[in-house]
């Protein structure tokens, strides 16, 4: 196996001193990760600097490091260690041949990720790469792009932002083949004046396309327009996508089930019938934004399509899980990882699809949208007409932005307003029951990843 990078590599795209040979297959700037083999980057921090962690790193296994003071082990020493790591992203980019895929948008960007990564995966095992977890800022894209092996046919990274310029300078680091923008809404909106301007920061990611690159939009999307303009001076091919007639990918027919959709898609002109596994509308959206991708990288539409069946795993973007519950097993709808307003709504109305059996309930626990401004009260309010149509019993909501939405659904459900996942966690189980079926979503500082993480500890094994 071709080593991912050799310590003359390193020194040679970071214009960093070797000190001592070797080899790794893997990079990595969190101690943690670590499991052996790799090259450990010490990034500074706010809090903490990388170097601190350079025994950790050793101990764990790594194969050596990259560093801007001495080190007692192999090494290339640089300036600037994340700077360097941006050098080793380029590097990696340019010794490849690989087809590259960027994703942006406000909601589905991970989703839709993992869905490109799975479906290609079918078309060329052994031969894509893509971003882990949610890697997809300015550290986190150089550290995806400097762990693509040079082999790699197909490259798919996840690109985030919450100002405007950001994705600019990763769409020039990345500078995709294919440009996907899943969706366009209110997240981040404390940092620009409107919708319309964050639909301006997400075009961004058109700025590095390659010469005959394509860029793919959300047709259905109010931005439409505005998001066609801003590709039209840098992309070759512009495909949309979306259920509405008149997308270039659109779906013909939809069937929304509890937990999948069915759909048949147009896709050029291809048919194309497949389902989706995970549920809700916005899913099927999604699926038709991977089949564009697929199509524009070349890949096979009905491996394509099995592989969005096969997607029912995601955890904090949809999971399901049976768990224990007072007298028997409940179903978790693990949402945890993030929120905003058009995320909230899509999860609250696939849980109005789930019928719990016998005498169960529909139960969700809702964090704290973060980030939404001087505008955080009217958007978590207008969630309640979302919550009563869901047929929630009871709600646990978290966080103090969520007062306002504690007000909206007075005397319509049972609520519980409690300040700490902590909190949440007590009253889930405390509350909890054979058959009820429990959403879990909130903004990713909230932690409501905690409140999964203990019922996922006590998961049913029936």
């Amino acid at each position: 196996m071709t080593p991912l990078w050799t310590a003359a590599e390193i020194a040679a795209a970071t214009g960093g001193t070797a000190h001592g040979d070797f080899t790794a297959n893997g990079v990595a700037f969190d101690s943690r990760e670590i499991i052996g083999g790799e090259l450990f980057v010490a990034m500074p921090g706010a809090a903490m600097d990388g170097h601190a962690f350079v025994p950790q790193a050793l101990e764990r296994g790594a194969a050596g490091l990259l560093v801007s003071q001495p080190a007692d082990a192999p090494h290339v020493r640089v300036a600037e260690p994340a700077a360097a790591l941006t050098a080793l992203a380029e590097a990696a980019r340019d010794r490849s041949a690989a087809r590259r895929i960027g994703v942006t948008g406000s909601v589905g960007k991970t989703g839709v990720k993992e869905a490109i990564r799975a479906a290609l995966t079918r078309f060329a095992p052994d031969t894509v790469h893509a971003s882990v977890k949610s890697y997809n800022n300015h550290t986190g894209v150089p550290l995806s792009l400097a762990r693509m092996p040079r082999e790699t046919r197909f490259g798919i990274f996840e690109m985030g932002m919450n100002h405007a310029s950001e994705l600019t300078a990763l769409a020039a680091l990345v500078r995709p083949d294919i440009a996907v923008v899943t969706w366009i809404a209110s997240a981040h909106i404390e940092h620009f004046a409107d919708e319309a301007a964050i639909a301006d920061a997400k075009a961004e990611i058109f700025t590095g396309l390659q010469p005959g690159g394509t860029a793919i939009i959300p047709f259905d999307s109010p931005h439409h327009a505005r998001l066609r303009a801003a590709a039209e001076p840098h992309a070759a091919h512009i495909v949309s996508f979306g259920i509405a007639a008149g997308a270039d990918v659109r779906a013909e027919s939809v069937a929304l089930h509890p937990d999948c959709s069915c759909v048949t898609a147009r896709v050029g002109d291809q048919r194309l019938t497949f389902k989706v596994g995970m549920a809700g509308r916005h899913w099927v959206g999604n699926a038709l934004a991977v089949l564009a991708a697929v199509a524009a990288a070349g890949g096979d539409l009905a491996l394509a399509g099995l592989a969005l069946a096969e997607l029912t795993d995601l955890p904090g973007r949809g999971q399901r899980l049976r768990v224990a519950a007072r007298g028997g097993s409940a179903v978790l709808i693990d949402e945890s990882y993030n929120a905003n307003p058009a995320s909230m709504a899509a999860s609250l109305a696939v849980l109005a699809e789930v019928v719990p059996r016998h005498a169960g309930r529909r139960l969700a626990v809702l964090g704290a949208m973060r980030e939404l401004g001087d505008q955080s009260d009217r958007f978590h309010a207008e969630l309640a007409p979302h919550i009563v149509a869901a047929g929630v019993s009871c709600i646990i909501l978290v966080g103090n932005e969520m007062k306002p939405l504690a007000g909206a659904l007075a005397r319509q459900l049972e609520i519980l307003h409690v300040t700490s996942a902590d909190a949440a966690t007590a009253e889930v189980e405390r509350l909890l029951a054979a058959d009820d079926v429990l959403l879990v979503k909130g903004s990713n500082s909230v932690r409501l990843g905690d409140v999964v993480a203990t019922l996922k500890g006590r998961e049913d094994a029936s």
